[in-house]
């Protein structure tokens, strides 16, 4: 929050202000959960040389069910530069289902992924999905039970996304998948700590054009709250 306001706004003692109101935010205390101690020791994943070369991919279930009959999400991250896509889906959808949907959501907007880490879900361990990768020459790495380093970006950025999606729960109920494409763009459009950057801006070497700022990047110029609504 604090990243997104000093862009456009000062006054003294920002951060200390920015703090006691996310403190006192019903919302964020309702939306968020207590953290564990993270588990075992594990050699941490090769960094990645270029942008979707290396994804992580898992699961948000038991959401409650939309009007269309979603159910899931399937959170599939970029590891460098952390942009991620959020894709409604059903818990029973088949894995031939889910492959078309990654080819028609991921490979055909970023190529084929030189490797994929993901956990030992039934869907990612079915021939079918070994195969695919198998034939486009993807690597698959499996995480291993109560390891989440080894996917800790996806674990991550699903930990944010549950927070987001609570927050909407409490406000749209069973209309979530509606609202998700703009919680995608608002995920991908904050401040990152570990990149020093919003994941649009490390995926397209420039800010995001958002409601608050419809101006040419680099002109702070606000409009009005109809048009933001």
């Amino acid at each position: 929050m604090y990243h997104d306001l000093k862009m456009l706004y000062w006054w003294p003692n920002i951060k200390a202000d920015i703090a006691t109101y996310v403190s006192k935010c019903l919302t964020c205390a309702k939306v968020k959960a207590e953290h564990q101690r993270p588990s075992g020791l594990l050699v941490q994943p090769d960094i990645p040389e270029w942008k979707w070369e290396k994804i992580t991919m898992d699961f948000v279930t038991k959401l409650p069910k939309t009007a269309v009959g979603y159910d899931s999400i399937w959170v599939i991250i970029d590891r460098l530069t952390k942009s991620a896509h959020f894709l409604p889906i059903r818990k029973t959808n088949s894995t031939e289902k889910l492959t078309r949907l990654y080819m028609k959501e991921i490979v055909a907007r970023h190529g084929i992924p030189v490797s994929i880490i993901s956990d030992r879900d039934s869907h990612f361990t079915s021939r079918v999905w070994q195969s695919l990768h198998k034939a486009l020459g993807t690597q698959l790495n499996l995480s291993t039970a109560y390891h989440p380093q080894t996917d800790g970006k996806s674990e991550r950025t699903i930990q944010t996304l549950e927070y987001m999606l609570r927050a909407c729960v409490i406000n749209f109920e069973n209309g979530w998948d509606r609202h998700l494409p703009l919680v995608e763009f608002s995920y991908n459009n904050s401040y990152h700590t570990s990149i020093k950057a919003a994941p649009f801006e490390a995926l397209y070497d420039r800010k995001c054009r958002s409601p608050v700022c419809w101006a040419e990047v680099g002109e702070a110029q606000l409009t009005g709250l109809e048009i933001i609504s």
